[in-house]
């Protein structure tokens, strides 16, 4: 039969631009809602977040940031595509993937430019190397004092109000070093308390994954209706009055519905409707990814390479980076969120920092019982190589997705240069590069391979 003929273009982004841009400053009460935060006046939440400079008043470059008083008068006409050459500083600001623009405090000294490919050399902290040859940006050393308060909170919500896990599992869990993750996640958390939303997310997600399919019971014999059951406890169910209660009462059964529970319950005080749903489907999607894992080791079966990566762009960390709005106390309108330029963006960030963490726990997966896939290990089944060659090329391949995501997110910067949007991309881009720097620094779960 003849190929399906592709589906007729839609809008561009700089049309979206023209077409959103008016309307959302117009309307940033309802649309935008950290719009008056970011020009002086009160933020959305209750909690006072610490003044972040937001706007931008010139071409669409991310780290030319106004003072945090400069107010937000129209937004600037699209500017030509950015050369290869300014990427990195449109993209990164001064020191590194949304973390200059997006400092609690300005700096005072005079920023300097970023490398247009910096060398794979440590961060500030001193834990951990990088893996030779893979394309990463430092980031300075998370707040400790940030990283303490998220430590001794997740802690507490984990112990006293979900009951997550026994006893013998407190090393894991602090081995794990959630609040030194989140913290360096999202740099423009104005409060504790939002950077808690992101925490405790991700401590629910990792509960469902371990307990569910991986390290502590895990299994692919019924994961389908596990993850549907726990999906409930993320997106409610209404039924009858007769049934209802029991499923209530099925949302306290284990830790992973508990926790889901909870964590949901937390987001939604602080979350618009439109950025719920965004999660839940977010969500949705890293089930779907869970399951096409299980259905291959319940064949024993690798699949192809292509088909690893497909899979990998459903069961990865995308959920994290899609909530950086709510973590930074704004939101990005839907319809800009739904932009198919501002999907791929979002798609590459999650591939790029699910494929280092394929990359980072290797040895760990390697030691644990059973076959686990990874990158590495499909290519070494399906390319015939070696599994030094297979690991190499998996690194060539995590910086392919790295280097799409840099010119999809200046490309899109460059033709949408609405505040929101642009903030949106820093916090993304900041994500990617504390989700690198956690996986290099926790020495606890990971270790390289000797392959250099």
């Amino acid at each position: 039969m003849p190929a399906p003929e592709p589906p007729p273009s839609q809008s561009g982004l700089p049309e979206a631009a023209a077409d959103f841009a008016a309307h959302v400053l117009a309307d940033a009460a309802a649309r935008a809602c950290d719009i008056t935060a970011a020009t002086g006046g009160p933020p959305r939440t209750t909690a006072a977040p610490d003044p972040v400079p937001l706007s931008l008043p010139g071409p669409p470059s991310l780290s030319a940031l106004p003072a945090p008083d400069a107010p937000v008068t129209e937004v600037p006409a699209a500017e030509p595509p950015v050369p290869d050459a300014e990427r990195e500083q449109v993209l990164r600001g001064p020191t590194g993937l949304g973390t200059a623009g997006l400092r609690l405090i300005p700096r005072q000294e005079p920023p300097a430019l970023a490398e247009p490919e910096p060398a794979p050399a440590p961060a500030a902290s001193s834990e951990g190397t990088p893996i030779p040859g893979l394309y990463h940006h430092p980031v300075p050393e998370p707040d400790p004092v940030r990283v303490e308060e998220v430590s001794r909170r997740i802690k507490s919500w984990a112990l006293d109000e979900v009951s997550l896990y026994p006893d013998d599992w407190e090393e894991e869990f602090d081995g794990f070093s959630v609040g030194r993750y989140m913290v360096g996640c999202h740099p423009d958390a104005p409060t504790i308390d939002h950077l808690m939303i992101a925490t405790r997310l991700m401590v629910a997600e990792n509960a469902v994954d371990d307990c569910y399919c991986e390290d502590h019971g895990g299994s692919p014999d019924g994961l389908g209706e596990r993850l549907l059951l726990a999906h409930t406890a993320l997106d409610p169910l209404y039924t009858t009055r007769e049934y209802q209660p029991q499923w209530e009462k099925s949302l306290h059964s284990d830790a992973p519905r508990r926790a889901y529970r909870s964590a949901m319950a937390y987001f939604g005080e602080m979350a618009s409707a439109s950025q719920a749903d965004r999660y839940r489907h977010d969500m949705a999607r890293l089930h779907m990814g869970y399951l096409a894992e299980a259905a291959w080791a319940q064949l024993d079966r690798v699949p192809e390479v292509w088909e690893y990566l497909a899979m990998r762009q459903f069961n990865n960390f995308r959920p994290c980076p899609t909530i950086t709005d709510t973590v930074g106390g704004y939101e990005l309108p839907a319809d800009l969120h739904a932009q198919p330029a501002m999907q791929k963006v979002i798609a590459l960030a999650g591939n790029a920092t699910t494929i280092v963490n394929d990359l980072y726990s290797y040895t760990k997966e390697l030691d644990a019982p059973g076959r686990h896939l990874n990158l590495p290990v499909v290519i070494a089944e399906r390319e015939g190589l070696s599994d030094r060659d297979a690991y190499l090329k998996s690194v060539e391949v995590h910086n392919d997705l790295m280097h799409d995501f840099e010119t999809e997110a200046t490309a899109l910067a460059a033709a949408c240069p609405v505040p929101d949007v642009q903030r949106f991309l820093r916090g993304v881009a900041a994500w990617v590069d504390g989700n690198h720097d956690w996986h290099r620094t926790n020495t606890y779960r990971y270790s390289l391979p000797d392959f250099w």
